[in-house]
């Protein structure tokens, strides 16, 4: 059963300080890439968004150099000057299908181990995003398990935008990609965890920046039973459903007066699965989503909701564990007074006590 302290909380991004940001500043965004074609999706979307956002764009690709080979050895600097040219041959490439969408585009290459050096130059560079394809040069199917893009997500100081496989440039195209990333409607499941309230933060940036209209998810899972086969707590059930919904209501209303168009719906199921659903039948651009939820799971992604997300969404997953606003990023607050009246009639209708932050003239 559901458990009413989460959604004590409020309306997300009004109570406890949280708010709606507007774009501002110039964001870097960082692409991880192998430079296969299973990587071509992640660099077609970092370029659409650096280009949306106005922000610099930084290429690194990694030469796999596992620990305790030495690189001194003569057949291992000949395997690594080999890997260097041709990395070098694809970076030159990147940067020219970059500079056809008018983007300038820095570039680097590191050795090592990939996921370490990743969130190295996004720590040192201080990234704002990191994007990354989800099937590397092994083309295997369940990418994430131990993958280098589930530890960067797993340990990224900044959002992960994570790209499936499936927008691949034209054999033989040298030059932009030949779909464009559309970016018009973005999902965003909320259960009002302070994760996901962030992660609606951060998707509330995101459409603002690319004109985005935003859906609200919220998935109220199945309801228990008793010995007797009959439904337990029926009546809190249905009061739960009433308050989601008007605090649902609120942030779209604080939604609209930060000029994002925005919907919510309401599901009922395994969270997982409803939020794959909810993309078949209303298709979405790109999904945002917290990386831990109410239940208090650890920043691993094993058995998580984004976990099982990230394996089979069809489209964008970009996951937010660590959200990164610059200091003067402009807000937008909903009214506190309105939020605690909204309370009020709830808790009172249902005989639970009245959260102690919510006071007379606030």
């Amino acid at each position: 059963m559901l458990d009413p302290s989460y959604y004590e909380r409020g309306v997300a991004l009004a109570e406890y300080g949280g708010c709606v940001s507007e774009a501002s500043g110039r964001p870097r965004i960082l692409l991880a890439t192998d430079l296969s074609r299973w990587a071509e999706g992640a660099e077609m979307y970092a370029c659409s968004l650096a280009s949306s956002w106005g922000a610099t764009l930084t290429v690194i690709s990694v030469l796999e150099f596992p620990p305790g080979m030495n690189p001194d050895y003569p057949v291992n600097r000949l395997y690594l000057g080999e890997l260097m040219k041709q990395a070098t041959r694809q970076l030159i490439d990147l940067k020219a299908r970059a500079a056809s969408r008018g983007l300038s585009v820095h570039t680097r290459i590191a050795t090592g181990i990939p996921s370490e050096e990743v969130l190295a130059a996004a720590e040192a560079e201080d990234m704002d995003l990191i994007v990354v394809g989800t099937k590397g040069k092994t083309g295997l199917e369940h990418v994430l398990l131990g993958s280098t893009a589930e530890r960067i997500i797993r340990m990224a100081p900044c959002p992960v935008l994570a790209v499936p496989t499936g927008i691949q440039r034209a054999e033989g195209d040298r030059g932009a990609p030949n779909h464009p990333a559309a970016l018009d409607r973005i999902l965003v499941p909320i259960d009002f965890s302070d994760c996901s309230l962030d992660a609606l933060e951060y998707a509330v940036l995101v459409a603002q920046r690319a004109k985005a209209s935003i859906k609200l998810l919220h998935v109220l899972e199945p309801v228990s039973y008793g010995l007797d086969f009959s439904l337990l707590h029926v009546t809190k059930r249905e009061h739960m459903r009433t308050v989601i919904t008007e605090r649902l209501s609120a942030l779209v209303s604080a939604l609209t007066f930060a000029q994002v168009t925005s919907e919510f719906l309401i599901r009922g199921g395994l969270p997982a699965d409803s939020i794959l659903e909810a993309v078949q039948a209303q298709p979405s651009d790109m999904i945002i989503m917290g990386t831990h939820g109410r239940r208090g799971l650890s920043h691993t992604l094993w058995g998580s909701v984004a976990e099982s997300v990230l394996r089979k969404a069809r489209c964008p997953v970009l996951t937010v564990r660590s959200p990164k606003f610059h200091a003067n990023h402009r807000r937008v607050e909903v009214r506190q007074s309105r939020i605690c009246a909204v309370r009020r009639r709830s808790d009172r209708a249902s005989g639970w006590n009245v959260a102690p932050h919510c006071h007379e003239g606030v």
